[in-house]
């Protein structure tokens, strides 16, 4: 079965909600689920930043955050954006007055967290600043940092207190009249933030950024967030989403991806399906799996790739993929293409076959006569 023609066994209904912009890039409504990262640089570094943001692009990133805690960082930004390829949200906290800067340095969204951005007045001169520039705005509302009378009111970091700061910010822009913005709630505890999340969902129609905030590194990082994320992404929550790891940040690009993959809620690049390998494998499927992901990491188009090492699951996994390959004796294997046996391949020259036959088939597929 192609995987052109690859439907989820069930599809997610996604929750309605307004769309705003981020720049080009639709968020909300019908547009698909954005991927978001933010680098971890000196903003006043711009070269370190632009090679940062490039590699997230090509990743896939979407959009990216780029922090702005003082002056020279907003002076960097501007030419920071100027040379970005794609739209750049700026992270402002305490100073609203990064925020002006921001919006004028051609920042396409502001990032303001409400517990820490000052007075009404002061949230007024940002909305005219972003309207006056084309930006959109984000309300990041963080469980490390609430409002002083909400943690009064309920003691602690809760969903409902995460829930209410946003709405009350909400309001505030609703008042002067602002729409484009979407809302986070974020908490690196992960049932406080799918629980806010959940509660905000149902509270009000714009946009919802998710994520896990502080989530860790790499490999538990990409869990815990997997876990939250998944929750909501599952319940059809989620607009754009950044997944918060302690590592480079196109990694954080890679994990959303294959996350959205995992739930047919948006394709990219080769999706490997391959076996733990046991002691039935007829070939070392562990070190040709990781060869073969390596090698076609650069692949944007959608494609599905199976690498089962025996014939238990593998003709029954190859049926439902683009390429297939499924371990046999004799150091013999079975290559498969859109589902139907093709032809038999030695051990020797697997990977190099296998990458061939992916990139053939990615060439047919782009090719300007197959649409």
């Amino acid at each position: 079965m192609s995987s052109q023609a690859y439907r989820p066994y069930r599809s997610i209904e996604r929750r309605k909600s307004r769309k705003i912009f981020v720049g080009p890039v639709a968020v909300g409504g019908d547009a698909p689920i954005s991927v978001q990262t933010m680098t971890n640089t000196l903003t006043t570094d711009i070269p370190g930043t632009l090679a940062q943001i490039n590699a997230a692009a090509e990743a896939g990133a979407d959009i990216a955050r780029v922090s702005c805690p003082d002056e020279d960082s907003t002076v960097a930004l501007k030419q920071i954006c100027r040379k970005s390829p794609i739209p750049l949200v700026a992270d402002i906290h305490f100073h609203y007055k990064r925020a002006l800067e921001a919006a004028d340095a051609g920042a396409a969204c502001l990032r303001i967290n409400p517990g820490n951005i000052g007075n009404a007045e002061r949230v007024a001169e940002v909305v005219r600043a972003a309207r006056a520039n084309g930006c959109s705005m984000r309300i990041g509302v963080n469980g490390g940092s609430l409002e002083k009378h909400l943690l009064e009111k309920y003691a602690e970091p809760c969903p409902e207190a995460l829930v209410e700061s946003a709405l009350e910010h909400a309001r505030q822009l609703q008042e002067l009249d602002f729409h484009e913005f979407k809302i986070s709630v974020k908490a690196s505890d992960v049932f406080l933030a799918v629980a806010a999340y959940q509660q905000l969902a149902d509270s009000i129609d714009c946009p919802l950024h998710i994520g896990i905030t502080e989530a860790g590194g790499l490999r538990a990082g990409t869990v815990k967030s997997a876990i939250g994320l998944g929750n909501l992404l599952w319940a059809g929550i989620g607009d754009t989403i950044r997944v918060s790891l302690s590592a480079d940040p196109a990694e954080e690009v890679r994990v959303a991806y294959e996350m959205l993959k995992s739930l047919g809620l948006r394709r990219r690049g080769v999706t490997v399906i391959s076996c733990p390998s046991c002691a039935r494998q007829q070939f070392d499927v562990i070190k040709t799996v990781q060869e073969i992901e390596e090698r076609l990491a650069h692949i944007n188009t959608p494609l599905t790739v199976s690498i089962i090492g025996c014939v238990v699951n593998g003709p029954g996994e190859a049926r439902e993929t683009d390429i297939g390959l499924t371990g046999g004796g004799k150091d013999t294997h079975q290559v498969y293409i859109s589902g139907l046996a093709h032809h038999r391949l030695t051990d020797e020259g697997v990977v190099e076959h296998i990458v061939g036959l992916v990139e053939a088939h990615v060439a047919k597929i782009d090719s300007p006569s197959a649409h």
